[in-house]
């Protein structure tokens, strides 16, 4: 059992269902879940597994290294990956039969040099940037790296098997972004059909589209975030709109309790002062763990919100490094080694990643995959074992 005094309990089978959940809804389109981030927070091979058994088909990450965890946890199920600068280990990469993005003319060549070094057929999938500006290949320089990569396909060192993008503005439906992005990415899938690519999957939509722009769906979905039951698009609607149950509840050991007089002050820079006689309470778990210090709590208003003992309170004070503070109230009866939720599925009436997104002025993304490594993961519920045959 871990000495921490904080925790971050993993429901399996909350992640199970939404895979389900997105699977449904994407249908006929297969589901890749990306679990890039460690899992967005949650744990990479369990997530992973979780993901599968719920209906999911393929899982996606960022990281070479993450795709290489996932095979050597015994994961066989389709994988793509798709960051990585010059010089990285593709050859591992193709020789683990993981997919690839190619986003440059650089990372073909390197692709196509990893192929030769393994003597394997390398599965790559052309990014193209349709509007986001970000990695992908421009629309204008399509037509040669396509031709380059059917070149190399004709020779057997790589097999071009998708093209993919990524939207600017899917967390808002009705953007002329995304209608514009549509029409990029169309053009640049008949391009690729008509210079001879038989495409295995077409994909563009990431958890947003997903839920709110059928049109998107093509051969395969991207879900992320989603996955772990948290809403894209909170303006529209939260998990349970969506049929989503929120996976991950953080949670922590009240370490110390004191009283104290009025005019006490509280953390860092004395930014809260107690208005009246009361209780503290010392939360072991700071912005070293991923609580952010922007949901800080000042005079004028409570920062993140916890629950305890049935409450809804909030930090008191700055978040310091390793702990914050609480003040439970002059009548608070806790004492240390009390449980502090600071957030969950919302279902007991506890905060949500979302509510801590609010506080901090941020997106429940990055609630969620901030969590630092040193606060243990607890896993309930199951992963299931689900047998996926890579392609």
């Amino acid at each position: 059992m871990s000495a921490y005094p904080a925790r971050a309990v993993i429901d399996l089978d909350a992640i199970r269902g939404n895979a389900a959940e997105l699977a449904a809804r994407a249908a006929p389109a297969a589901v890749m879940a990306v679990v890039k981030a460690d899992g967005y927070g949650h744990g990479l091979v369990p997530s992973a597994r979780a993901a599968l058994a719920g209906g999911a088909t393929w899982l996606g990450v960022a990281q070479l290294e993450e795709a290489l965890a996932l095979r050597s946890a015994g994961i066989d199920a389709p994988i793509l990956t798709w960051l990585y600068a010059p010089g990285a280990p593709l050859d591992q990469v193709v020789a683990a039969g993981i997919d690839v993005s190619v986003a440059a003319g650089w990372a073909l060549l390197e692709v196509l040099d990893a192929a030769r070094a393994v003597g394997r057929t390398a599965r790559i999938h052309i990014k193209v940037d349709t509007g986001l500006g970000r990695s992908g290949v421009m629309p204008r320089e399509l037509g040669p790296l396509l031709d380059a990569a059917l070149g190399a396909q004709a020779e057997g060192l790589c097999s071009v098997v998708g093209v993919w993008s990524h939207l600017a503005w899917a967390d808002a439906p009705d953007h002329p972004t995304v209608l514009g992005q549509i029409g990029v990415f169309d053009e640049a899938v008949a391009l690729a059909e008509r210079k001879g690519a038989r495409l295995e999957v077409r994909h563009l939509a990431n958890s947003a589209a997903t839920l709110t722009n059928p049109s998107m769906r093509y051969d395969l979905v991207r879900p992320g975030l989603a996955v772990f039951g948290l809403s894209p698009v909170p303006q529209i609607g939260g998990p349970a709109a969506f049929g989503l149950t929120p996976a991950m509840r953080l949670e922590a050991d009240l370490a110390v309790v004191k009283s104290v007089e009025a005019g006490q002050g509280v953390s860092y820079a004395h930014v809260y002062t107690t208005p009246a006689a009361t209780v503290l309470g010392v939360v072991p778990i700071g912005y070293a763990d991923g609580v952010p210090r922007h949901a800080s709590g000042t005079a004028d208003r409570w920062g993140g919100p916890v629950q305890v003992g049935g409450r809804r309170l909030g930090v008191a004070g700055r978040v310091c490094m390793d702990q914050f503070v609480l003040d439970l109230g002059h009548e608070a009866d806790e004492v240390a080694g009390d449980r502090v939720v600071l957030f969950g599925s919302g279902a007991d009436g506890e905060p949500t990643a979302e509510d801590w997104a609010q506080a901090a002025g941020t997106i429940s993304y990055e609630i969620v995959t901030r969590i630092g490594s040193r606060v243990p993961r607890v896993y309930v519920g199951s992963a299931g074992d689900r047998p996926v045959t890579a392609r």
